[in-house]
């Protein structure tokens, strides 16, 4: 789980026909970089899984100019099975364990990048931080 939202950009007609949508499995071994784990870990045929939209998760981004939405997808082989690789899977595991044993986990997210520029001054407005490109965020 590389924090790293991979998907497909589709027009609002053809996601609206459509109940699936393909993605490779191998999806999600990619690093942060693109780059792939040495590791072993899925099937090396490197099979398609099938994604289906959580509607719940449908949601407007309010910074895009034209209209555009974002939506979670839940991921499933052919057998209709849970791919267990799956960040969102492996959350529903997670939450599945803690509930057998009658437990709620109590998360307590900490941020390991700067999400604005380093201003000692507060008289200052705060800025976009540079990124690893050498340019500044947008």
């Amino acid at each position: 789980m590389a924090g790293v939202a991979r998907g497909k950009m589709l027009p609002a007609e053809k996601f609206l026909e459509q109940s699936t949508m393909r993605l490779p499995e191998s999806v999600f071994t990619q690093t942060v970089t693109g780059e792939f784990l040495n590791e072993p870990v899925i099937n090396p045929a490197d099979r398609d899984i099938l994604v289906r939209p959580d509607m719940d998760t449908l949601r407007r981004l309010p910074w895009a100019k034209d209209p555009a939405a974002t939506v979670i997808n839940d991921c499933y082989y052919e057998d209709g099975s849970a791919v267990d690789i799956s960040p969102r899977q492996v959350l529903k595991n997670v939450l599945s364990a803690y509930e057998a044993l009658n437990m709620v986990p109590i998360v307590a997210p900490e941020l390991e990048f700067y999400l604005v520029k380093r201003n000692t001054d507060p008289s200052l407005p705060l800025e976009p931080p540079i990124g690893r490109s050498g340019r500044q965020e947008t």
